[in-house]
Protein backbone atom coordinates (compact mmCIF):
# COMPACT_ATOMS: atom_id res chain seq x y z
CA UNK A 1 0.00 0.00 0.00
CA UNK A 2 2.85 2.14 0.89
CA UNK A 3 4.62 1.57 -2.31
CA UNK A 4 1.42 2.02 -4.33
CA UNK A 5 1.02 5.73 -2.76
CA UNK A 6 4.68 6.50 -3.52
CA UNK A 7 4.55 5.45 -6.73
CA UNK A 8 0.68 7.89 -7.31
CA UNK A 9 2.42 10.44 -5.52
CA UNK A 10 5.68 10.52 -8.21
CA UNK A 11 3.53 10.52 -10.80
CA UNK A 12 1.40 13.68 -9.51
CA UNK A 13 4.73 15.19 -8.54
CA UNK A 14 6.00 14.31 -12.68
CA UNK A 15 2.63 15.91 -13.90
CA UNK A 16 2.95 19.60 -11.43
CA UNK A 17 6.50 19.55 -12.91
CA UNK A 18 4.74 19.60 -16.88
CA UNK A 19 2.12 22.11 -15.89
CA UNK A 20 4.62 24.50 -14.41
CA UNK A 21 7.33 24.23 -16.16
CA UNK A 22 9.28 25.74 -18.76
CA UNK A 23 9.60 24.35 -22.60
CA UNK A 24 13.08 23.00 -21.34
CA UNK A 25 11.40 21.12 -18.60
CA UNK A 26 9.05 19.63 -20.82
CA UNK A 27 11.77 18.80 -23.17
CA UNK A 28 13.55 16.26 -20.49
CA UNK A 29 10.53 14.73 -19.40
CA UNK A 30 9.39 13.63 -22.68
CA UNK A 31 13.14 12.95 -22.73
CA UNK A 32 13.48 10.52 -20.27
CA UNK A 33 9.79 9.16 -21.42
CA UNK A 34 11.14 8.07 -24.58
CA UNK A 35 14.00 6.58 -22.65
CA UNK A 36 12.37 4.58 -20.61
CA UNK A 37 9.01 3.40 -22.24
CA UNK A 38 10.08 1.91 -25.83
CA UNK A 39 8.06 -0.82 -26.70
CA UNK A 40 6.16 -1.13 -23.69
CA UNK A 41 2.78 -2.49 -23.47
CA UNK A 42 -0.30 -0.88 -22.70
CA UNK A 43 -0.02 -2.33 -19.05
CA UNK A 44 3.40 -1.66 -18.35
CA UNK A 45 2.59 1.53 -19.51
CA UNK A 46 -0.20 2.12 -16.79
CA UNK A 47 1.84 0.52 -14.61
CA UNK A 48 4.69 3.19 -14.64
CA UNK A 49 2.22 6.01 -14.02
CA UNK A 50 -0.05 4.33 -11.51
CA UNK A 51 -2.73 3.89 -13.36
CA UNK A 52 -3.18 7.57 -14.58
CA UNK A 53 -1.01 7.09 -17.60
CA UNK A 54 -4.23 8.94 -19.19
CA UNK A 55 -3.35 11.61 -17.43
CA UNK A 56 0.16 12.52 -18.72
CA UNK A 57 -1.11 11.23 -22.41
CA UNK A 58 -3.95 13.89 -21.91
CA UNK A 59 -1.52 16.52 -21.33
CA UNK A 60 1.02 15.16 -24.56
CA UNK A 61 -1.80 15.60 -26.83
CA UNK A 62 -2.92 19.06 -25.45
CA UNK A 63 0.63 20.53 -25.88
CA UNK A 64 0.90 19.20 -29.74
CA UNK A 65 -2.10 20.74 -30.72
CA UNK A 66 -1.19 24.16 -29.37
CA UNK A 67 2.49 23.91 -30.52
CA UNK A 68 2.91 22.05 -33.55
CA UNK A 69 2.50 25.09 -35.92
CA UNK A 70 5.50 25.93 -34.83
CA UNK A 71 7.20 22.97 -33.85
CA UNK A 72 8.15 23.38 -30.53
CA UNK A 73 9.46 20.13 -29.38
CA UNK A 74 7.54 18.45 -32.29
CA UNK A 75 10.05 15.80 -32.96
CA UNK A 76 10.00 14.62 -29.42
CA UNK A 77 6.39 14.32 -28.92
CA UNK A 78 5.84 12.49 -32.09
CA UNK A 79 7.80 9.81 -30.65
CA UNK A 80 5.81 10.47 -27.14
CA UNK A 81 2.66 9.64 -29.04
CA UNK A 82 4.41 6.45 -30.85
CA UNK A 83 4.94 5.08 -27.60
CA UNK A 84 1.43 5.42 -26.72
CA UNK A 85 -0.13 4.37 -29.68
CA UNK A 86 2.38 1.36 -30.80
CA UNK A 87 1.72 -0.11 -27.49
CA UNK A 88 0.21 -3.44 -27.29
CA UNK A 89 -3.14 -3.74 -25.68
CA UNK A 90 -3.05 -0.07 -25.75
CA UNK A 91 -6.26 0.59 -27.52
CA UNK A 92 -7.39 2.83 -24.50
CA UNK A 93 -4.57 5.07 -25.50
CA UNK A 94 -5.86 4.90 -29.37
CA UNK A 95 -9.62 6.05 -28.44
CA UNK A 96 -8.32 8.85 -25.84
CA UNK A 97 -6.06 10.00 -28.27
CA UNK A 98 -8.88 9.98 -31.26
CA UNK A 99 -11.38 11.78 -28.97
CA UNK A 100 -9.70 14.83 -29.29
CA UNK A 101 -8.94 15.30 -32.86
CA UNK A 102 -5.42 13.48 -32.82
CA UNK A 103 -6.14 12.30 -36.40
CA UNK A 104 -6.67 15.70 -38.08
CA UNK A 105 -3.24 17.15 -35.60
CA UNK A 106 -1.02 14.60 -37.76
CA UNK A 107 -2.79 14.87 -40.88
CA UNK A 108 -2.40 18.90 -40.45
CA UNK A 109 1.53 18.10 -39.40
CA UNK A 110 1.88 16.71 -42.92
CA UNK A 111 0.83 19.76 -44.72
CA UNK A 112 3.18 21.71 -42.91
CA UNK A 113 5.62 23.69 -44.74
CA UNK A 114 8.16 24.21 -42.10
CA UNK A 115 7.71 20.76 -40.78
CA UNK A 116 11.05 18.42 -41.16
CA UNK A 117 11.11 15.25 -42.78
CA UNK A 118 11.84 13.27 -39.95
CA UNK A 119 8.86 14.90 -38.08
CA UNK A 120 6.76 13.90 -41.21
CA UNK A 121 7.67 10.72 -41.26
CA UNK A 122 7.16 9.93 -37.40
CA UNK A 123 3.83 11.68 -38.27
CA UNK A 124 3.14 9.05 -40.60
CA UNK A 125 4.06 6.40 -38.67
CA UNK A 126 1.56 7.19 -35.93
CA UNK A 127 -1.21 7.14 -38.65
CA UNK A 128 -0.14 4.05 -39.90
CA UNK A 129 -0.19 2.67 -36.01
CA UNK A 130 -3.85 4.29 -36.09
CA UNK A 131 -4.52 2.32 -39.47
CA UNK A 132 -3.25 -1.19 -38.50
CA UNK A 133 -6.21 -1.15 -35.31
CA UNK A 134 -8.40 -1.99 -37.81
CA UNK A 135 -10.94 -1.09 -40.33
CA UNK A 136 -12.88 1.54 -39.33
CA UNK A 137 -9.64 3.34 -38.15
CA UNK A 138 -8.62 3.46 -41.70
CA UNK A 139 -12.09 4.91 -42.78
CA UNK A 140 -11.41 7.45 -39.94
CA UNK A 141 -8.59 8.54 -41.88
CA UNK A 142 -10.09 8.51 -45.11
CA UNK A 143 -13.24 10.71 -43.97
CA UNK A 144 -10.56 13.10 -42.65
CA UNK A 145 -9.18 13.84 -46.46
CA UNK A 146 -6.05 11.49 -45.01
CA UNK A 147 -5.63 10.20 -48.62
CA UNK A 148 -5.26 13.35 -50.04
CA UNK A 149 -2.90 14.32 -47.41
CA UNK A 150 -0.69 11.86 -47.38
CA UNK A 151 -0.78 11.52 -51.22
CA UNK A 152 0.50 15.31 -51.58
CA UNK A 153 3.30 14.62 -48.82
CA UNK A 154 4.74 11.72 -51.30
CA UNK A 155 4.74 14.60 -53.79
CA UNK A 156 6.46 17.00 -52.21
CA UNK A 157 8.59 15.50 -49.96
CA UNK A 158 12.48 15.59 -50.45
CA UNK A 159 13.12 12.55 -48.23
CA UNK A 160 13.15 9.18 -49.80
CA UNK A 161 12.73 7.84 -46.25
CA UNK A 162 9.15 10.10 -45.93
CA UNK A 163 7.97 8.98 -49.35
CA UNK A 164 8.84 5.52 -48.48
CA UNK A 165 6.15 5.96 -45.24
CA UNK A 166 3.82 7.67 -47.26
CA UNK A 167 3.52 5.00 -50.24
CA UNK A 168 3.15 2.31 -47.40
CA UNK A 169 0.28 4.49 -45.94
CA UNK A 170 -1.68 4.67 -49.15
CA UNK A 171 -1.16 1.17 -49.97
CA UNK A 172 -2.17 0.49 -46.12
CA UNK A 173 -5.25 2.67 -46.93
CA UNK A 174 -6.20 0.53 -49.83
CA UNK A 175 -6.19 -2.69 -48.37
CA UNK A 176 -9.03 -3.97 -46.76
CA UNK A 177 -10.69 -1.19 -47.25
CA UNK A 178 -13.66 -1.09 -49.46
CA UNK A 179 -15.64 2.21 -49.08
CA UNK A 180 -12.07 3.94 -49.67
CA UNK A 181 -10.40 2.00 -52.02
CA UNK A 182 -11.10 3.46 -55.11
CA UNK A 183 -10.05 7.12 -54.26
CA UNK A 184 -6.51 5.48 -53.01
CA UNK A 185 -6.47 4.37 -56.36
CA UNK A 186 -7.58 7.67 -57.60
CA UNK A 187 -5.28 9.73 -55.94
CA UNK A 188 -2.24 7.33 -57.33
CA UNK A 189 -3.47 7.96 -60.90
CA UNK A 190 -2.92 11.98 -59.71
CA UNK A 191 0.54 11.03 -58.41
CA UNK A 192 2.09 10.27 -61.68
CA UNK A 193 2.55 13.31 -63.21
CA UNK A 194 4.19 14.44 -60.50
CA UNK A 195 7.30 16.81 -60.32
CA UNK A 196 9.28 14.60 -58.24
CA UNK A 197 10.68 11.02 -59.94
CA UNK A 198 10.46 9.26 -56.50
CA UNK A 199 6.91 10.08 -56.41
CA UNK A 200 6.42 8.68 -59.95
CA UNK A 201 7.90 5.66 -59.75
CA UNK A 202 6.53 4.48 -56.70
CA UNK A 203 3.02 6.09 -57.79
CA UNK A 204 3.30 3.63 -60.57
CA UNK A 205 4.59 0.82 -58.13
CA UNK A 206 1.82 0.92 -55.64
CA UNK A 207 -0.14 1.32 -58.61
CA UNK A 208 0.17 -2.62 -59.21
CA UNK A 209 -0.74 -3.37 -56.03
CA UNK A 210 -3.74 -1.18 -56.04
CA UNK A 211 -4.83 -2.04 -59.21
CA UNK A 212 -5.43 -6.14 -58.22
CA UNK A 213 -7.16 -4.57 -55.33
CA UNK A 214 -9.86 -2.57 -57.35
CA UNK A 215 -9.76 -5.21 -60.16
CA UNK A 216 -11.61 -2.43 -62.95
CA UNK A 217 -9.27 0.30 -64.51
CA UNK A 218 -9.68 3.89 -64.59
CA UNK A 219 -9.44 5.26 -68.23
CA UNK A 220 -8.00 8.54 -66.66
CA UNK A 221 -4.68 6.20 -65.75
CA UNK A 222 -3.85 5.69 -69.82
CA UNK A 223 -2.29 9.40 -70.53
CA UNK A 224 -0.17 10.16 -67.12
CA UNK A 225 1.14 6.60 -67.63
CA UNK A 226 1.99 6.69 -71.14
CA UNK A 227 3.59 10.19 -70.30
CA UNK A 228 6.01 8.34 -67.86
CA UNK A 229 7.78 7.15 -71.08
CA UNK A 230 9.22 10.42 -71.37
CA UNK A 231 11.22 10.31 -67.85
CA UNK A 232 15.13 10.71 -68.31
CA UNK A 233 14.97 7.96 -64.91
CA UNK A 234 14.92 4.50 -65.81
CA UNK A 235 13.24 3.58 -62.44
CA UNK A 236 10.21 5.55 -63.42
CA UNK A 237 10.18 4.46 -66.97
CA UNK A 238 10.45 0.47 -65.87
CA UNK A 239 7.46 0.37 -63.71
CA UNK A 240 5.68 2.21 -66.10
CA UNK A 241 6.31 -0.47 -68.92
CA UNK A 242 5.37 -3.00 -65.94
CA UNK A 243 2.41 -1.68 -65.07
CA UNK A 244 1.61 -1.10 -68.80
CA UNK A 245 1.87 -4.87 -68.98
CA UNK A 246 -0.54 -5.45 -65.94
CA UNK A 247 -3.27 -3.87 -67.74
CA UNK A 248 -3.16 -5.32 -70.62
CA UNK A 249 -5.81 -7.65 -69.31
CA UNK A 250 -7.88 -4.39 -67.89
CA UNK A 251 -10.38 -2.78 -70.23
CA UNK A 252 -8.28 -0.05 -70.77
CA UNK A 253 -5.98 -2.25 -73.31
CA UNK A 254 -7.11 -0.95 -76.54
CA UNK A 255 -6.66 3.26 -75.38
CA UNK A 256 -3.38 2.46 -73.86
CA UNK A 257 -2.00 0.77 -77.21
CA UNK A 258 -3.11 3.32 -79.14
CA UNK A 259 -1.41 5.59 -77.34
CA UNK A 260 1.66 3.51 -77.25
CA UNK A 261 1.52 3.77 -80.90
CA UNK A 262 1.08 6.98 -80.64
CA UNK A 263 3.92 8.11 -79.21
CA UNK A 264 6.06 6.60 -81.45
CA UNK A 265 5.20 9.98 -84.27
CA UNK A 266 5.86 12.54 -82.00
CA UNK A 267 3.07 15.88 -82.71
CA UNK A 268 5.19 18.78 -84.39
CA UNK A 269 4.06 20.70 -81.71
CA UNK A 270 5.52 18.91 -78.90
CA UNK A 271 8.87 19.42 -80.82
CA UNK A 272 8.54 23.02 -81.07
CA UNK A 273 8.45 23.55 -77.21
CA UNK A 274 11.82 23.02 -76.53
CA UNK A 275 12.85 23.92 -72.87
CA UNK A 276 13.88 27.53 -72.96
CA UNK A 277 17.44 26.48 -71.35
CA UNK A 278 18.13 24.27 -74.38
CA UNK A 279 18.64 27.12 -76.34
CA UNK A 280 20.24 29.91 -73.84
CA UNK A 281 23.61 30.28 -75.80
CA UNK A 282 25.25 31.06 -72.04
CA UNK A 283 24.00 27.61 -70.65
CA UNK A 284 26.33 24.47 -70.87
CA UNK A 285 25.96 22.44 -73.77
CA UNK A 286 22.90 19.66 -72.57
CA UNK A 287 22.89 16.29 -74.06
CA UNK A 288 19.58 14.98 -72.90
CA UNK A 289 17.56 14.37 -75.62
CA UNK A 290 13.88 16.01 -75.67
CA UNK A 291 11.43 14.13 -73.11
CA UNK A 292 9.02 13.14 -76.75
CA UNK A 293 11.68 11.19 -78.05
CA UNK A 294 12.85 9.81 -74.75
CA UNK A 295 9.17 8.74 -75.28
CA UNK A 296 9.16 7.56 -78.62
CA UNK A 297 11.89 5.28 -78.00
CA UNK A 298 10.35 3.85 -74.48
CA UNK A 299 7.21 3.18 -77.06
CA UNK A 300 9.09 1.22 -79.19
CA UNK A 301 10.76 -0.69 -76.06
CA UNK A 302 7.34 -1.25 -74.30
CA UNK A 303 5.83 -2.46 -77.58
CA UNK A 304 8.77 -4.96 -78.08
CA UNK A 305 8.23 -6.50 -74.86
CA UNK A 306 4.31 -6.70 -75.36
CA UNK A 307 4.97 -8.42 -79.18
CA UNK A 308 7.63 -10.56 -77.42
CA UNK A 309 5.09 -12.24 -74.90
CA UNK A 310 1.18 -11.84 -75.89
CA UNK A 311 0.80 -12.67 -79.82
CA UNK A 312 -2.62 -11.42 -79.79
CA UNK A 313 -1.86 -8.01 -78.72
CA UNK A 314 0.94 -8.38 -81.65
CA UNK A 315 -2.04 -8.92 -83.82
CA UNK A 316 -4.09 -5.85 -82.25
CA UNK A 317 -0.63 -3.41 -82.55
CA UNK A 318 -0.01 -4.11 -86.21
CA UNK A 319 -3.91 -3.72 -87.29
CA UNK A 320 -3.10 0.10 -85.36
CA UNK A 321 -0.36 0.69 -87.70
CA UNK A 322 2.44 0.17 -85.24
CA UNK A 323 4.44 -0.80 -88.06
CA UNK A 324 4.05 2.15 -90.10
CA UNK A 325 4.83 4.04 -87.12
CA UNK A 326 7.78 2.56 -86.04
CA UNK A 327 9.33 2.75 -89.71
CA UNK A 328 9.42 6.24 -88.74
CA UNK A 329 10.43 6.11 -85.17
CA UNK A 330 13.67 4.33 -86.90
CA UNK A 331 14.30 7.36 -89.17
CA UNK A 332 14.33 9.69 -86.58
CA UNK A 333 17.75 11.13 -87.02
CA UNK A 334 17.56 13.27 -83.95
CA UNK A 335 17.52 10.48 -81.63
CA UNK A 336 19.67 7.08 -81.60
CA UNK A 337 17.67 5.11 -79.00
CA UNK A 338 14.13 5.91 -80.97
CA UNK A 339 15.67 3.76 -84.16
CA UNK A 340 17.32 1.33 -81.85
CA UNK A 341 14.53 0.21 -79.80
CA UNK A 342 12.30 0.64 -82.99
CA UNK A 343 14.43 -1.51 -85.23
CA UNK A 344 14.47 -4.37 -82.67
CA UNK A 345 10.74 -4.21 -82.49
CA UNK A 346 10.39 -4.16 -86.13
CA UNK A 347 12.87 -6.98 -86.95
CA UNK A 348 11.01 -9.07 -84.73
CA UNK A 349 7.34 -8.61 -86.16
CA UNK A 350 8.68 -9.22 -89.52
CA UNK A 351 10.56 -12.76 -88.34
CA UNK A 352 6.94 -13.78 -86.49
CA UNK A 353 4.44 -12.27 -89.52
CA UNK A 354 5.32 -12.70 -92.56
CA UNK A 355 2.79 -10.31 -94.22
CA UNK A 356 5.10 -7.61 -92.34
CA UNK A 357 7.83 -8.89 -93.35
CA UNK A 358 6.55 -8.84 -97.12
CA UNK A 359 4.98 -4.95 -96.87
CA UNK A 360 8.20 -3.53 -94.95
CA UNK A 361 10.46 -4.98 -97.80
CA UNK A 362 8.19 -3.42 -100.63
CA UNK A 363 8.61 -0.31 -98.47
CA UNK A 364 12.50 -0.10 -97.62
CA UNK A 365 13.32 -1.17 -101.42
CA UNK A 366 16.10 -4.58 -101.82
CA UNK A 367 19.06 -2.64 -100.47
CA UNK A 368 17.65 -0.85 -97.23
CA UNK A 369 15.67 -3.96 -96.43
CA UNK A 370 18.78 -6.16 -96.68
CA UNK A 371 20.86 -3.56 -94.78
CA UNK A 372 17.94 -3.99 -91.47
CA UNK A 373 18.24 -7.15 -91.92
CA UNK A 374 21.57 -7.85 -91.41
CA UNK A 375 22.11 -6.11 -88.60
CA UNK A 376 18.55 -4.31 -87.27
CA UNK A 377 20.13 -3.21 -83.86
CA UNK A 378 22.56 -1.06 -85.91
CA UNK A 379 21.10 0.40 -88.63
CA UNK A 380 20.86 3.32 -87.20
CA UNK A 381 24.63 4.01 -88.25
CA UNK A 382 24.59 1.99 -91.37
CA UNK A 383 21.95 4.26 -93.39
CA UNK A 384 21.97 7.20 -94.71
CA UNK A 385 20.08 10.75 -94.90
CA UNK A 386 18.19 9.41 -97.83
CA UNK A 387 17.28 5.52 -96.34
CA UNK A 388 16.13 7.55 -93.40
CA UNK A 389 13.87 9.67 -95.07
CA UNK A 390 12.63 6.34 -97.04
CA UNK A 391 11.84 5.41 -93.50
CA UNK A 392 10.07 8.24 -91.99
CA UNK A 393 7.72 8.59 -95.05
CA UNK A 394 6.74 4.86 -95.36
CA UNK A 395 3.38 4.37 -96.53
CA UNK A 396 2.85 1.31 -94.84
CA UNK A 397 -0.59 0.11 -94.62
CA UNK A 398 -1.43 -3.29 -94.61
CA UNK A 399 -4.17 -5.19 -95.94
CA UNK A 400 -6.52 -7.76 -95.26
CA UNK A 401 -4.49 -7.78 -91.50
CA UNK A 402 -6.63 -10.35 -90.04
CA UNK A 403 -6.44 -12.96 -92.78
CA UNK A 404 -3.34 -12.21 -92.99
CA UNK A 405 -1.72 -12.85 -89.16
CA UNK A 406 -3.83 -16.10 -88.34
Amino acid sequence: MAKAQTAISNVMAMLREWDKGSTSTRAQILSDFIKSSQNKTGPELEADFAQAASLFLARLTAWIRLTYMVGTCLSQQLQALSIFLSASSGHKFLAEFLDVGGVLTILEILSLKQAKEEDKAQALYLLMCIANSGRKYKELICESYGIRAVAECLARSKSEETQECARNMLQTLAQGNPKFESQVYKGLIALLPSSSPKAQQMAAQTLRIVQKIVRQANPNIVEPLVDLLKSYHLEVQFEAIELIKDLMSHDVQEQLLSSLVSALVPVKDKLLKRPEILDDPTAPELKRPLPVFVQQAAAGKVIGVLVREMREIAQKLIQKRCVHNLMIAMGNEDHADSQRQASITLEYLSSTFPIVDENIREAMGDALYQLFMANPEMLYMNMNAVQADVLRSNKVNIPGIVEGLE
